[in-house]
This record gives structure tokens, sequence and C-alpha cells, in this order.
């Protein structure tokens, strides 16, 4: 499994995503397919703008300290597996 620590996320062309109470649903014109990320307010669309890794986003978020770290591992294979689906891009 790759590091997510200096990874910064863009989504893939012909992906959306929109917040929802789990986390993040992310849409994608290609198939067409639904992805789930369960990331409840960890994470929103802005994450995906691709200026900041996970933890600088926790970080300035002020919420770092409130997610566990097996939560942030949880997130961190979740952005991986959208990352191998062609759904989000590594900048």
């Amino acid at each position: 499994m790759a590091s997510t620590t200096a990874a910064r996320y863009i989504l893939a062309s012909g992906t959306q995503v929109r917040e929802e109470d789990f986390g993040l649903l992310f849409y994608t014109m290609a198939g067409p397919r639904l992805y789930f990320l369960s990331s409840g307010k960890a994470l929103d669309p802005e994450f995906f703008e691709g200026q900041v890794t996970l933890d600088q986003w926790l970080s300035r978020r002020k919420i770092q300290d409130s997610v566990s770290k097996a939560r942030i591992l949880k997130i961190e294979n979740n952005l991986n597996q959208l990352k191998e689906k062609g759904v989000i891009l590594e900048r």
C-alpha cells in the first residue's frame, strides 16, 4: 500500500463528490458507478482540490485529535482504493 502521508488528491475527470451524513459519495461517469467513503465529518469535497495532505487537512480543521488513529488509517486505505479504481488521482 502506498503511503498517503505526502499524497494530495484531486477528482478524476468525470467524477463528482458530495457530502453525506456518513461521509462522501463519489459518482463517476465511467461506469457509471457510486463509491462511498465513510469519513464522517473528517473530510469534505474541498479536500479533493489537491492543496493539502490528509495530515495537513486534519490539522487545519483542528479535528486530528478527535479522529482516532485507526479511523485515519481506514480513511487512508479507502483513499488508496479510490485511487486504484481511478476515482481520484494523486497530485
